[in-house]
């Protein structure tokens, strides 16, 4: 079985792609065409059968965009699901909601930033 991107979800993840939400767009306008750093992301990235919002193969870091769905029950237990099933992989989540990403994007970046190249300590 193709551990990332597999053919099987790439129907859903176009369709995703092409129907970004407002916070989706605005990090994305941030990553795209390597500006952090020089590291490639990608945008609704397969890995097994999960579909993530943003992906870094360098430092497999997948960065999650939660909207309200994600803070009833069923969200947050399938959210930490998904988490748990990353860890294993040896892959690090970074989640943030949506008004995080509209409100304070900078503040976004700078954890991004932060965890991509850990500050030197002084």
């Amino acid at each position: 079985m193709k551990i990332f991107n597999s053919i099987k979800n790439k129907d859903v993840r176009i369709l995703l792609r092409k129907n970004q939400t407002d916070a989706e767009k605005k990090i994305w306008s941030r990553l795209r065409n390597k500006q952090l750093f020089g590291y490639k992301f990608y945008r609704q990235y397969g890995i097994r059968n999960y579909i993530v919002d943003f992906y870094c193969p360098k430092f497999k870091l997948v960065v999650e965009i939660d909207g309200g769905q994600h803070y009833d029950e069923k969200g947050s237990l399938s959210d930490k699901k998904r988490d748990e099933y990353f860890g294993l992989m040896k892959i690090k989540v970074l989640r943030f909601n949506n008004m995080d990403i509209l409100k304070n994007i900078d503040e976004v970046m700078t954890e991004m930033s932060n965890t991509i190249t850990p500050p030197v300590p002084l």
